[in-house]
């Protein structure tokens, strides 16, 4: 839709059916840049007549847009501010998918998941992207980062599965990343 988007397109295809399946009320995306994702996020939501985006960025200012899908807190996104104002825009009841693309380190990605995860109800998904940083072969990114963050998390939260069933194109920014909820 001529905004710039940092996606696969094959992980951009999984989202859609991800989207499609779960039929999620609303969408955090955590980490926006020019909110490309973002705009197909709400553009998924659209097609199904339903939902709202969530975009969270420590920096809105690339974002030269308006989708009535999609309301913007800015801020750190493991800040008490933010995820109190996330809190009150999300009903309990609201079934919830969230998209951690933020600063990629160990660090931030694991408390993001710890943060989030609360959020996500039994059969939704909380997707980490560019666990692909860890390949000697990718230059950018943090080592350890998002992959290692979900290894992590997975050890200390038995809710949540790896489910590699959304990686059979192969090729993603996102190996064992697409987490789902199942308890």
């Amino acid at each position: 839709m001529g905004k710039k988007a940092d996606k696969l397109p094959s992980d951009a295809w999984t989202y859609q059916e991800i989207i499609y399946e779960t039929k999620p009320d609303v969408i955090v995306e955590i980490g926006n840049q020019y909110g490309g994702s973002t705009l197909f996020l709400a553009n998924m939501l659209d097609i199904l007549g339903k939902g709202r985006v969530i975009a969270i960025d420590v920096n809105h200012s690339l974002v030269d847009f308006q989708h009535p899908r999609i309301a913007s807190i800015t801020g750190d996104a493991n800040s008490s501010e933010v995820l109190s104002r996330l809190s009150s825009l999300i009903s309990p009841t609201e079934n919830v998918m969230v998209v951690e693309d933020s600063s990629h380190t160990f660090e931030n990605t694991l408390s993001v998941l710890r943060n989030y995860s609360r959020f996500v109800r039994k059969g939704m998904y909380f997707i980490v992207e560019d666990g692909i940083c860890r390949y000697p072969f990718i230059e950018d990114g943090p080592k350890p980062g998002p992959y290692e963050a979900i290894h992590e998390f997975l050890r200390e939260n038995k809710d949540f599965v790896i489910d590699k069933t959304r990686e059979k194109f192969i090729l993603t920014y996102n190996p064992d990343g697409y987490l789902k909820r199942i308890r």
